[in-house]
């Protein structure tokens, strides 16, 4: 509880947002039918985030929207805009060889999963890809950014790849 008075009465809150006190002790508890008639998107987030979005993205019936060779662009509406995901593998494997795989949180205005993954660099797709050159396994790789003008490579397009 964020705030406990003596009388019991008090407020819970994650990450700065006031949420009802079962998001906080009983999350366990939350339906997506719950997350998706929450009216306010902040306390949806969070919602999102204690009810694990691998598992919303599961049980939501959410969309596929695009896949290329960087990720998946999932979109699952909601009452005020839609959540869109993408997909991605982490280039950098693990200690024991497997390499994560994470969801990311993505404005809807992408329709490609090359675009969406790009701006959460804050690149555009045409950049991003041209990363794939000396990366790992043939993934982008943000270690090794480097802009399309100093390869002296030509333009990449996301859905040509």
């Amino acid at each position: 509880m964020a705030i406990d008075w003596p009388d019991g009465w008090g407020i819970y809150s994650i990450h700065g947002t006031a949420v009802p006190a079962m998001v906080v002790e009983h999350p366990e508890l939350l339906t997506v039918k719950m997350i998706r008639e929450e009216r306010n998107a902040e306390v949806r987030r969070v919602m999102i985030e204690r009810f694990g979005r691998e598992r919303f993205l599961r049980e939501s019936d959410a969309k596929m929207v695009h896949r290329d060779d960087w990720g998946t662009l999932w979109t699952i509406p909601l009452p005020d805009e839609p959540l869109n995901l993408v997909e991605v593998v982490n280039s950098t494997p693990e200690p024991d060889g497997h390499f994560k795989v994470y969801l990311l949180g993505v404005n809807p205005i992408h329709t490609k999963a090359c675009d969406a993954i790009a701006s959460t660099f804050g690149l555009t797709g045409k950049e991003y890809a041209a990363m794939r050159l000396g990366s790992p396994r043939g993934r982008p790789n943000p270690v090794n950014l480097r802009r399309p003008s100093s390869l002296g490579i030509p333009e990449c397009h996301c859905d040509r790849l």
